[in-house]
């Protein structure tokens, strides 16, 4: 193995020595190549000559261009040695003429896209193909030429500044690259100049940073700059390839600049009924700045609406909002003079020196005086009357008045919506309250109406006010237990027990509350079996005064109870009080109580009795009403499955065929569906049959006499069989079981038309009819 290191020497213009050295390489040829290398290793120097080691790039001639030219010293001139060239670039790019060593190049390089080959060369024998020389490595290096021009890869750029920034401020860098050689020429050095908006920015010829040129920059005045930066090679030279960006510059804001209002003053009109709180005037101090810096807060500084109106910042619009802050009155004040100051929200100490970042207007407001609806001296009045009082009564009266300069008179009235009762009237000139009919403070308490007052001279325009009207109690109700007690004594209870403790309640409420009174009364002082006890806190207790209390002699027991209240005059009732006797166990348990003593709660005496009368009547009238036949329900087994053709009327298996044969038979109306049945003896096979119908027959009787005791069932007198199908109806049969031959079967229809005009279309339906079939039994 064998490697081959290249020096190389100059040895004059346009001329280079290549002093190759051998070195273990790999070698490709076979065992005698291999010999005839090694024949060759005792030299130590071997010379490798050419005429040029470089070559331009983007070469458009037509010719190839000559590179340079291999020599051995082997080589005779005689043609005995082959020149071979191998590596990046052998053959596609680069030829040799083996004969002569001459390397040229057959296509056009470009350097940014490879830079240098590296090629290997062999110089062998023409006959034996042996090396002569051992393998040599060189390399073809490209020559740069200016054939880039410099490029912003970042392009293009935007940037911004503040305003007023000094001069110098760095605003952005800009970057070009050239792909030429840096290295090699000044093909790739690069100087960087502004061509538009020199006037107010620059940029630093190497290191391409864009700067402010002046410090007046005002975005008020221009906001966007657009700037074009250009970057050109060969440093800038005549000659120079060039390339161009552009960079657009926002100017920021800041509040270099007070609100100011646009007029000295201003002038509005409101009218006299505008509403508390709502917006009256509009003003505006404009600033020339944005976001934040043209925030603006408005103040009223003095004038003698102050305290009248105040005023806002729309957020949005930045407009000062003047709000009505208390109702204004023509008559009482027509104008009012407001002075008004603007200023900035967020002020910059910088541009303090320029002058103070507020503004003062003066703002005129106008009352327009409008026709107004009258208005009341109170909106709100109270009134008590006594429910006592006797119609036309007096309450009280209320005042309204016209708040204009015409001061219409006023009539006034109530609105019926809020006395739907007419309790009130009013007088309506004087204003005079009056009860229209008697009260009762049990029903309402207070009565809340609107008073409606009208100008005369103009109809439309109506004042309202409320009056509230308390009613006074008085005594006018008894007392009365507060529920409907349930009592119950048992039989073996003791003197003195305590079987119950009443209440009262009374609707009337005195000032000092209710002191109720419970005595017996005259008539039951002398009861035996209970007695009452009044425990001074609005209670009563009823106790026992004897002991052997028989529920089966005497299950009711009846204590009037008188009520009284401690009202002016005192008023009483009489409350009976219903005591049960019950059977109990030995801890007073009640087991049995007398027949209609354990009633549900919430029911008496009296709504027992009610009830109990109520369901009786009801009973009775169910009674009376005849029972109705539902026809639907009028079917009681008589459905019989006939899809066995069978043996006809010899078949006498199935069915009793004298019943069926005797079909035509008119039956009188109204006898009992047990009389149609057939008698034993008639009965065309005497044999196990017999049996059957002898069943079937008191299979009906016994249905008829359930039928007949049960009265919620309905008749059985519809009840229809299979067997006896069409008896007793006046258009007898249709089945075909009993036609004396088939042809009477097929055409014997013409009864049909003698039944009516309910049987005219089936007579026309089988009067047409041709051919038999199996007759189908039916019945009508």
């Amino acid at each position: 193995i064998m490697f081959l290191l290249v020096l190389w020497a100059e040895s004059g213009y346009g001329m280079m020595t290549l002093n190759s050295v051998l070195l273990p390489q790999v070698s490709s040829g076979g065992q005698g190549e291999r010999a005839g290398v090694q024949s060759h290793l005792r030299r130590r120097r071997r010379s490798w000559v050419w005429n040029q080691f470089f070559i331009l790039e983007e070469y458009v001639g037509d010719e190839p261009l000559y590179v340079g030219k291999l020599h051995s010293d082997v080589d005779k001139g005689d043609g005995q040695v082959r020149y071979i060239l191998s590596g990046e670039g052998a053959k596609s790019i680069f030829s040799i003429d083996e004969d002569t060593g001459d390397i040229h190049a057959i296509r056009r390089l470009d350097r940014e896209q490879q830079a240098y080959y590296t090629l290997r060369a062999q110089a062998r024998d023409r006959s034996t193909n042996l090396l002569v020389e051992p393998e040599s490595q060189f390399i073809i290096k490209v020559q740069d030429i200016n054939d880039n021009e410099p490029r912003f890869l970042d392009g293009p750029y935007t940037a911004q500044v503040a305003e007023c920034s000094p001069v110098g401020t760095s605003v952005v860098t800009v970057v070009a690259t050239d792909a030429d050689d840096p290295t090699y020429g000044n093909s790739a050095r690069l100087v960087y100049s502004i061509l538009q908006g020199q006037t107010h920015f620059s940029v630093e010829p190497k290191t391409g940073v864009v700067r402010t040129a002046v410090p007046d920059l005002d975005r008020e005045v221009q906001e966007h700059y657009l700037l074009v930066i250009q970057a050109k090679d060969m440093m800038g030279q005549m000659g120079g390839l060039s390339g161009t960006t552009s960079v657009t510059v926002t100017i920021t804001d800041v509040n270099d600049n007070p609100p100011r209002f646009p007029r000295k003053s201003y002038q509005f009109s409101l009218p006299e009924a505008a509403l508390v709180s709502s917006v009256v005037a509009k003003i505006k101090a404009v600033d020339l700045d944005v976001g934040p810096n043209t925030e603006v807060d408005y103040k009223i500084l003095d004038g003698d609406g102050l305290g009248t109106f105040r005023i806002l910042c729309d957020p949005d619009t930045q407009e000062g909002l003047v709000i009505l802050h208390k109702a204004v009155d023509f008559e009482a004040k027509s104008s009012y003079t407001l002075r008004v100051e603007a200023s900035n929200r967020y002020v910059d100490t910088r541009y303090l020196s320029a002058g103070p970042f507020s503004d003062v207007v003066m703002v005129r407001l106008l009352v327009e005086n409008v026709d107004e609806p009258p208005v009341f001296s109170a909106s709100i009045s109270r009134m008590a009357v006594s429910e006592a009082a006797p119609v036309g009564t007096d309450l009280g009266s209320v005042s309204a008045h016209d708040p204009d300069a015409s001061n219409s008179p006023v009539r006034y009235s109530i609105d019926r919506q809020t006395d739907l009762q007419r309790y009130f009237d009013i007088d309506s000139s004087s204003g005079v309250i009056r009860t229209n009919r008697r009260l009762d403070r049990e029903l309402s308490v207070l009565h809340n109406i609107t008073v409606v007052a009208t100008e005369t001279l103009d109809p439309s325009q109506v004042g309202k006010a409320v009056v509230l009207v308390s009613v006074a109690d008085v005594n006018d109700n008894a007392p009365s237990f507060a529920v409907d007690y349930q009592t119950f004594v048992c039989e073996n209870a003791q003197p003195g027990q305590v079987v119950e403790t009443v209440s009262a309640v009374d609707p009337d409420k005195p000032e000092n509350g209710h002191q109720f009174l419970f005595s017996v009364s005259t008539e039951a002082a002398g009861n035996l079996s209970f007695t009452l006890r009044d425990n001074n806190d609005n209670t009563a207790s009823v106790l026992t005064r004897r002991a052997g209390f028989v529920r089966r002699e005497r299950p009711l027991h009846f204590l009037p109870v008188v009520i009284s209240d401690g009202g002016v005059p005192s008023l009483s009732s009489t409350n009976t009080l219903t005591v049960t006797v019950c059977d109990c166990d030995v801890h007073g348990n009640h087991q049995h109580c007398s027949q209609g003593a354990e009633l549900p709660d919430g029911l008496g005496t009296s709504t027992a009795v009610l009830l109990t009368c109520i369901l009786l009547g009801t009973a009775l009238d169910m009674m009376a009403e005849p029972l109705l036949i539902d026809d639907e329900r009028d079917i009681r087994e008589n459905i019989v499955c006939y899809d066995d053709e069978g043996g006809g009327e010899e078949d006498t298996e199935a069915f009793d065929m004298f019943a069926l044969r005797h079909l035509n038979q008119t039956q009188p109306a109204g006898r009992d569906a047990a009389e149609l049945l057939p008698p034993p003896s008639l009965t065309r096979n005497p044999g196990p049959h017999k049996d059957k119908n002898r069943l079937f027959q008191e299979f009906i009787r016994d249905r008829l006499k359930e039928a007949g005791l049960d009265p919620t069932a309905p008749p059985y007198d519809s009840l229809q069989t299979y067997a006896f199908e069409g008896r007793g109806s006046a258009t007898q049969s249709l089945s075909s079981l009993s036609s004396l031959s088939s042809l009477e079967s097929e055409q014997g229809y013409e009864f049909l038309r003698e039944w009516g005009p309910s049987f005219r279309k089936l007579a026309d339906l089988y009067g047409h009819h041709e051919g038999g079939g199996r007759g189908v039994a039916s019945g009508v």
